[in-house]
């Protein structure tokens, strides 16, 4: 079974049209990131489960944190494929929209171009300039285990070059503690992409798919393993992240799955989440058009890996920088 690209709108409509995919994940941490705000990590008070009332401390990855990282991979894509400019903007006022190769510039939080692939499904603001509302819906993160069971803090330093953290009889001050996420901590997640052609849904499960750091100092750490378990086409919003994390906790924690300090096994929430996905859309309401996950979802998502390694990634680039000219011509420029 193949994902019905015919459902999807032909076009970016300028109003909602209902047209939801939703991309149903377990994001697990395989190595040491950081989630924080104000050099702490991010976490809530929240009930274990819904049938474990219990509550508890978990670990958050606030939506940003999320979605910054996938869109910069994409940003990353479309400038090595010859899309989009790598042309840096001093002044958005003097700066010309296009380099000399005729490809637009877009310097991200700096001067948008407000027509590449990721300025119209991400959204984009420039104050009086206008602003597009992002078309992927991302929600707060929460682990599945506890916070005591999901981060270690670590005492950092910053040695000389010859190794020892002293000079000249004097001992530098360069100490630093800071927590850190624990690998293997399971993060379930629905990212919701609305109103985009098939292209532009490519475009950004294909980001999902090649982000491999999140959080802060990303060149050092910050691995994490994306695990698609579903994609589902919908009428409208399904289950929140929090709702998908509790039930999901009452599953694994009933079978004797989560027992911390160890982490729970990768494999076996992926099968407890891919269980518990009938049942959640079932009492959400929505009409689903397609449920595409197991064999089914594997089959695709490794023809459309193998589409892309064969010189299909341009292709699909180039497809999804059409599609959101298209948008940028019809309701974008024509204000302006």
């Amino acid at each position: 079974m193949s994902l019905r690209t015919d459902w999807f709108p032909t076009a970016v409509p300028p109003k909602p049209t209902g047209h939801y995919t939703h991309i149903v994940a377990l994001r697990v941490t395989h190595s040491y990131p950081l989630f924080q705000t104000d050099g702490e990590l991010n976490t809530a008070r929240v009930a274990a489960g819904e049938q474990n009332r219990e509550v508890i401390t978990r670990l958050t990855v606030f939506k940003r944190k999320q979605t910054t990282p996938e869109r910069l991979v994409g940003r990353e894509l479309l400038r090595h494929y010859g899309l989009l400019s790598s042309e840096t903007v001093l002044d958005p006022k003097k700066h010309p929209p296009t380099d000399g190769e005729n490809l637009p510039i877009c310097d991200y939080n700096v001067s948008f171009c407000m027509q590449c692939p990721d300025c119209i499904t991400y959204g984009f603001a420039i104050g009086e300039s206008g602003s597009e509302k992002s078309k992927v819906i991302t929600d707060t993160a929460y682990s599945l285990t506890p916070y005591a069971s999901s981060h270690e803090a670590f005492t950092l330093n910053a040695p000389y070059e010859d190794g020892t953290m002293s000079r000249q009889g004097g001992t530098t001050s360069r100490f630093n503690e800071q927590d850190h996420v624990l690998p293997q901590v399971i993060f379930p997640c629905v990212i919701t992409v609305r109103d985009a052609t098939a292209s532009l849904f490519r475009y950004v499960l294909n980001n999902v798919l090649h982000t491999r750091r999140y959080g802060a100092q990303t060149t050092r750490t910050g691995r994490v393993q994306n695990h698609v378990l579903a994609i589902v086409l919908a009428d409208g919003e399904v289950f929140s992240n929090l709702r998908f994390t509790q039930r999901l906790y009452d599953r694994l924690h009933e079978e004797g799955a989560i027992a911390p300090p160890d982490p729970v096994d990768e494999q076996r929430a992926i099968v407890g989440a891919q269980a518990l996905l009938p049942d959640l859309l079932r009492e959400d309401g929505v009409t689903v058009t397609q449920l595409l996950m197991g064999e089914d979802l594997a089959d695709w998502l490794a023809d459309l890996q193998a589409e892309l390694a064969d010189g299909g990634m341009r292709v699909l680039l180039q497809q999804a920088f059409d599609d959101s000219r298209t948008y940028y011509a019809r309701y974008i420029a024509k204000k302006k």
